[in-house]
């Protein structure tokens, strides 16, 4: 929805100012603003009560940036069903019952094409069978979490090995490590594995490969710090660690981002968020500009280091940073930015899934409570607890206690959100409590979109 121009000349310039954009239409991959829908059954022991069974499905959403984890509940005779956006024309989703959570499934979904599938288990709570329509590879579905499982888990058994101590080296030779190892690791657990589809290896290696440099590599001091603590057991002191500046994120130029297959990740999202908001890289907000301006400051910064500067990531990191403002602030877009996102991407699938998203933020955003931030920092740590609680007098209280680093804490409160608009007008306030763990400016942009009562406090 363009805002309107009341001067020719004005309509005139708009026109002009529009650029072509490299929207990501390949063989292997389309983006589209499609849904999707999976059934299935739960079969178990006769001892088992069905109603009692909850199905954890995650689904990927590369496109505005988000893996959304979805909890569905089956009915007596043991079925499920959940329909769900998607933003590629193929996906995989991954699925986990109460039943047996310690094993996962990873299902192959196309746009527009419901997928059923009917799993038992042995009164052991062990997968007896599965049957998925249409067909699957077996190995693909079945052994791709334990394949991650060993990539992670694996320590060489080498007798002389010992626990590598990074914190005093150089960080050209822990890039160089990280690289080594997770190529290692990949072709012993995944290429050499001729079970697996090559589509499932590709997909695996990928997952696994930005998994480790989101979790390990991008916060370079933070991983250090962490190195130094386990391999000294010291505690208390703090080691003199390599400050790094933009160069160090040259690694980036290795994993070739232009490659569609990173769509189907489940770390792809969490990888690009990793770019968006590291301090280092310092990648401009991108507000009500306008895309092409913004895409030359970022490509300033990264081109370099990411080895490109023309290609559809480009298109997804501004997608993507559109999705930090929807999905991390829950704040609409602005009547600007629905204008050059229309200029930039014209009716395409990239624009019409960002405006779909926006939707159902304005949604949210019509029953979220604002944000409050309460400073108690004179308070004695004796009595914050009780200051709280006498702060909201009447009402129950509801207290969350999380950080911005703590995924299980993040996927509850976007769980929770369909609670608290149920609750909306009765007499209760949602309380948040976190401390300085959680770094201020995130923690600043991220209580924006959980909104009511927040207390950020000290380390007493």
């Amino acid at each position: 929805m363009i805002k309107l121009k009341l001067l020719f000349v004005g309509s005139i310039f708009f026109f002009l100012s529009c650029s072509l954009s490299t929207e990501l239409n390949t063989d292997t991959t389309r983006i589209v603003a499609g849904n999707s829908k999976i059934t299935g059954k739960i079969i178990t022991a006769d001892d088992q009560n069905n109603e009692d069974i909850v199905l954890t499905i995650t689904t990927t959403q590369p496109i505005t940036g988000e893996t959304v984890r979805h909890e569905v509940v089956a009915d007596q005779s043991g079925e499920f069903s959940l329909d769900f956006d998607m933003e590629v024309e193929t996906s995989i989703l991954g699925l986990y019952t109460s039943v047996n959570p310690d094993k996962g499934l990873y299902i192959k979904t196309m746009n527009n094409r419901a997928v059923h599938a009917d799993i038992a288990y042995d009164s052991n709570h062990n997968i007896k069978y599965v049957n998925v329509i249409p067909a699957v590879n077996k190995y693909d579905m079945l052994q791709s979490t334990e394949v991650l499982n060993k990539l992670f888990e694996y320590r060489p058994d080498a007798p002389d090995w010992e626990y590598p101590h990074w914190y005093n080296k150089t960080a050209d030779k822990f890039l160089d490590y990280v690289k080594t190892t997770v190529s290692k690791r990949s072709s012993r657990f995944i290429d050499d594995n001729d079970l697996f589809s090559n589509e499932f290896k590709d997909f695996l290696a990928k997952d696994y490969r930005l998994l480790v440099y989101a979790e390990s590599v991008f916060d370079y001091t933070g991983q250090m710090m962490g190195n130094y603590r386990i391999a000294t057991r010291d505690t208390m002191n703090t080691p003199n660690i390599q400050k790094i500046d933009r160069s160090y994120f040259r690694f980036l130029k290795d994993l070739n981002l232009n490659d569609p297959g990173y769509l189907h990740t489940f770390t792809f999202s969490e990888f690009q968020d990793s770019i968006l908001r590291n301090d280092i890289l310092a990648l401009p907000v991108i507000g009500d500009e306008d895309i092409p301006s913004w895409l030359t400051k970022v490509k300033d910064i990264l081109a370099d280091l990411i080895g490109f500067d023309e290609g559809p990531y480009y298109d997804i990191l501004a997608s993507n940073a559109y999705g930090r403002q929807l999905n991390v602030a829950a704040r609409p877009l602005s009547e600007k930015q629905k204008e050059n996102i229309t200029c930039y991407w014209k009716d395409g699938e990239i624009a019409k899934i960002l405006f779909r998203k926006n939707e159902k933020v304005i949604e949210y955003d019509k029953l979220k409570s604002p944000t409050v931030v309460n400073d108690i920092s004179s308070v004695p740590k004796e009595q914050v607890m009780a200051e709280i609680i006498t702060k909201y007098k009447n009402k129950v209280v509801f207290i969350d206690l999380w950080a911005t680093w703590c995924a299980p804490c993040l996927t509850a409160i976007k769980q929770f959100k369909s609670a608290k608009t149920e609750l909306h007008g009765k007499d209760i306030v949602f309380v948040y409590l976190t401390n300085g763990s959680s770094p201020l400016k995130l923690w600043e942009e991220q209580i924006e979109g959980i909104g009511d009562e927040h207390y950020y406090l000290s380390a007493e």
